[in-house]
């Protein structure tokens, strides 16, 4: 399999594995997960949460997206309370149809 963002990838792994164990992280790879549960993963993993973040967003291009996004959608970022924080609580995705909360993505890793 050939990744787009190997090192994004490698540290999405990393942080399943870190908080799942490796049976469990591979089940969700495979499987799938929904946007939230990596998010929550990522942020209760090893790195820091603006490399968390980072990964999440690099190593989507490496993930199969449910439901089909389509060829236009947008990232969203959803911030903390604090004014002017640039700490990501969460995220969405913006189509031409609505928007999906992190809840209603479900990701895949590409075969």
């Amino acid at each position: 399999m050939s990744l787009k963002n190997p090192d994004a990838v490698a540290a999405i792994v990393a942080a399943l594995r870190h908080n799942y164990g490796d049976e469990v992280a591979r089940l969700m790879l495979i499987e799938g997960m929904s946007l939230a549960n990596l998010i929550d993963a990522m942020s209760a993993g090893p790195l820091s949460h603006r490399d968390a973040i980072k990964a999440i967003t690099d190593g989507l291009d490496d993930f199969v997206i449910s439901p089909d996004l389509g060829l236009m959608w947008h990232l969203k970022y959803i911030y903390g309370d604090e004014p002017g924080s640039l700490h990501v609580v969460d995220m969405e995705i913006a189509t031409p149809n609505g928007t999906l909360g992190s809840e209603d993505i479900w990701l895949r890793l590409s075969a």
